[in-house]
């Protein structure tokens, strides 16, 4: 009976042994941080992965995410510089950067997600009520989403909390006013487009009036140059044929009765005298 009695001791000792071996570590993996409190009040700070050391029963560990975290905002309704009111959904990227001051001052994950939803969502507000639709729209969101993101760094910084970028997934027009919206950006874009086409019908006629002058100017210049060429082929050839005729005056009349007999036996009849001019040299030839 006493034997089994020292073996009962035996194995609840040896188990208390490991309990509190058990209880006197912890581990932390490579996505982990841990603050180790004693009755509420942080006794230190591990960032370091591997197996630490706690006192047992006395020490809580309160393990967080080391790694960038993901918190995506509700979307909201939000009113722009020209008066329009728009639905914005946006997520932030957030890490803990100070395990202390997260804890001292937001204590657990869910208060600190309900902190940067506030203050997000703030100054989201703030810089979209800074900007027109169309600048929302435009490369300009890129400097929209710096500042919405410096904003939000600044604010969370004594929080314990950085936050690594801010982004929008979407920015759309409520239903009811989406219709309005777009009705009036057709007739802009119509607008813009009519007078484009009253610009190029301008300028069409501009270039067109330019060439005709153009046109004008060649076949005026062109008339002229040949009326030159046609004048001075004209006194030659005046030239040559007086030059030529001067040294033989038969030929120079054969020639011209040459020329009267193509012209006028062509395609009609001529009654002519026996003793025309114009026989003279029928009559020679007989």
């Amino acid at each position: 009976m006493k034997n089994k009695i020292m073996l009962i001791l035996s194995l609840i000792i040896v188990f208390t042994v490991i309990f509190i071996l058990f209880s006197s570590f912890y581990i932390l993996d490579q996505t982990q941080q841990a603050a180790v409190l004693r009755f509420g009040e942080i006794k230190k700070i591990e960032t370091e992965p591997g197996l630490h050391f706690k006192t047992p029963f006395i020490d809580n560990v309160d393990k967080f995410e080391k790694r960038i975290m993901i918190y995506d905002i509700n979307p909201e309704r939000l009113i722009t510089a020209d008066k329009k009111t728009i639905v914005v959904d946006t997520y932030a990227l957030w890490k803990i950067s100070n395990p202390k001051v997260f804890i001292e001052s937001m204590r657990t994950v869910s208060t600190a997600l309900t902190r940067i939803d506030d203050i997000i969502y703030s100054h989201v507000r703030d810089v979209i009520a800074k900007y027109n639709f169309e600048e929302i729209l435009s490369k300009q969101r890129f400097n929209l989403l710096d500042e919405i993101k410096n904003r939000s760094e600044n604010s969370l910084k004594e929080f314990g909390i950085n936050i690594v970028d801010v982004r929008v997934k979407r920015t759309d027009l409520p239903q009811e006013n989406t219709k309005a919206v777009y009705n009036r950006m057709n007739a802009e874009r119509f607008s813009i487009a009519a007078q484009i086409r009253a610009e190029g019908k301008r300028e069409s006629e501009k270039i067109k009036a330019e060439a005709d002058k153009q046109v004008k100017i060649i076949l005026s210049d062109a008339r002229k140059e040949s009326e030159i060429i046609r004048g001075t082929a004209d006194a030659s050839s005046i030239k040559i044929y007086s030059d030529a005729y001067s040294l033989d005056e038969s030929f120079f009349e054969l020639d011209k009765l040459t020329d009267i007999y193509k012209n006028s036996f062509k395609d009609s009849i001529i009654t002519i005298p026996e003793d025309s001019p114009l026989l003279k040299y029928f009559h020679e030839v007989d």
